[in-house]
């Protein structure tokens, strides 16, 4: 049986064309997919509000 939290979530973007053609460039240097180059942008942002949070914190 599957645990529906394991399951990724889709999500409908619409981007300008001069940020995905940007996109674009920037996972084909990384050898990612454009998709994966937003996710992993993403996790990098949410990493870094993390460590941010937990610094006020102190």
């Amino acid at each position: 049986m599957e645990n529906k939290d394991n399951k990724k979530k889709q999500l409908l973007l619409r981007l300008s064309p001069s940020l995905w053609k940007e996109l674009a460039a920037w996972a084909a240097d990384d050898f990612r997919s454009i998709n994966g180059q937003i996710e992993y942008l993403l996790t990098e942002c949410v990493k870094q509000r993390r460590k941010s949070r937990e610094k006020t914190k102190e």
